[in-house]
């Protein structure tokens, strides 16, 4: 368990003297905040042990594995083994924003469709399936079972999966890396046991237990689902433990979204640089997922793509770590905030402080927004554009709205003089919703309507 200070009410006052955007946060008011601090990329870049190179690595990794997602998973053939989603423009649903946020966005909404990722359905199918790929690569190059020139359709056999049924996977989540990990593991052969907080869903848990999965559940949050599952792994050898809080192989794993991005937007004849401005919008919850895309993003496209984190009112965990420079040292609860969301994949009390140190002087800004204004989101996308997400997948969409509207100077600091954003592209992270049952959907879209 983290051994962090539980703050007095004095401490806590004197945080928010020093840190006046604390108290709207506490007070659960909308906020959005840039980041001053944001420095160049190679110089944000001096302190980071990872490189281009460990991002280059994971995606020749995923690239070597294709064989076997081609077989065994047949939502992959179409894209011949790679994991991948698609961008595209949501026209209709500029329109509607402009109307809905009292603005006119000068350049264009695009939508990076992780909620149709093959295999999980959501962003998670990036880092989480990969950093299962490189334990099992790792121990079957160490049996001497698989060679790196292998076609890697072989593990798709009994042998493989004798082998892999010797070890296990654990993993703590409030749900789609859950999935990820627990679909590709049990696919494997792995042992595999998914430790869920509280506000995981039901249906998660139920498709996990469909493919042979052990879930075990948490009457509390993620943190201690992770701390829990943590605990259990250590005192098995034999059992690899995904941690969400501080993994590198994570990470990496959603990075390699950066160099496919940048293939995905030439292909499309997108330009970006410093003319043509490329501003991304996150979910975020623990960190890792968007932290690495973010990562693998930077490494892409320098200077001229601007990350921007969108958090839920009731567990703005990385904005507060990032903004009083506490990081994992501090939590939403320290402060008496709840960390309820309907945004499931975003309820995380206290965010990664390993992604909160690396990637702070490289993202742009964070913003707040409510359970009700994600679910609005959620019911407008469907009807403008006939898409269909999760809550926490729809975090990213009034972002640009946030960008256009701020009065903190950002703009300004940043260079983005009105034409130069009149070429921009405003890429809305689309996080998951691809496996979310038909009766779940219904429930989310009335929710919305009312």
């Amino acid at each position: 368990m983290h051994s962090h200070p539980h703050y007095s009410r004095q401490a806590i006052d004197e945080l928010c003297h020093r840190y006046p955007l604390l108290n709207p946060l506490m007070a659960l008011t909308p906020v959005t905040w840039f980041n001053p601090e944001r420095q160049p990329l190679e110089r944000a870049l001096k302190g980071v042990a990872l490189t281009a190179d460990d991002v280059a690595d994971a995606a020749a990794r995923l690239g070597r594995f294709a064989a076997y997602f081609r077989t065994v998973f047949a939502d992959t053939r179409a894209l011949n083994g790679i994991l991948e989603s698609p961008v595209q423009a949501i026209p209709a649903m500029q329109h509607a924003l402009d109307q809905q946020l009292n603005g006119s966005l000068a350049g264009t909404l695009l939508l990076k469709r992780d909620d149709l990722l093959p295999i999980s359905g959501s962003i998670k199918a990036r880092g989480g399936i990969y950093e299962v790929l490189h334990h099992a690569e790792k121990l079957a190059l160490k049996a001497g079972l698989l060679h790196l020139n292998d076609d890697y359709a072989r593990l798709d056999s009994d042998e493989f999966r004798t082998f892999f049924g010797r070890y296990s996977v654990a993993v703590g989540s409030t749900g789609n890396l859950g999935l990820s990990i627990g679909i590709i593991s049990a696919k494997l052969g792995f042992q595999v046991s998914v430790h869920m907080s509280a506000d995981a869903r039901e249906w998660k848990k139920a498709l996990l237990r469909s493919h042979g999965v052990k879930v075990v559940e948490y009457q509390s949050d993620y943190s201690v689902a992770v701390a829990e599952g943590r605990a259990q792994a250590q005192s098995d050898p034999y059992c690899h433990f995904v941690d969400d809080e501080n993994s590198v192989q994570l990470f990496l794993g959603y990075a390699v979204a950066g160099l496919r991005l940048k293939a995905q937007l030439e292909q499309q004849g997108i330009r970006v640089d410093k003319e043509h401005p490329l501003f991304v919008y996150l979910p975020c919850g623990v960190g890792g997922g968007p932290g690495g895309v973010a990562f693998g993003l930077k490494l892409a496209f320098g200077d001229a793509v601007h990350c921007v984190f969108a958090e839920p009112t009731h567990s703005p965990c990385m904005l507060l770590g990032v903004y009083t420079g506490l990081h994992d040292a501090i939590s939403v609860q320290d402060l008496g905030i709840d960390n309820l969301t309907a945004a499931d994949g975003l309820a995380v009390g206290r965010p990664s402080g390993f992604v909160g140190r690396v990637m702070a002087p490289m993202l742009d800004g964070f913003y707040t927004l409510p359970d009700e204004q994600m679910l609005n989101l959620l019911g407008l996308l469907a009807r403008q554009e006939n898409m269909f997400l999760e809550p926490s997948a729809l975090a990213g969409m009034p972002g640009p709205w946030r960008v256009e509207n701020e009065d903190q100077g950002y703009r300004e600091r940043m260079g983005l003089t009105p034409a130069r954003l009149a070429r921009a592209h405003h890429l809305v992270w689309a996080t998951g919703g691809g496996m979310v049952p038909e009766d779940e959907m219904t429930k989310y879209l009335n929710t919305s309507c009312k």
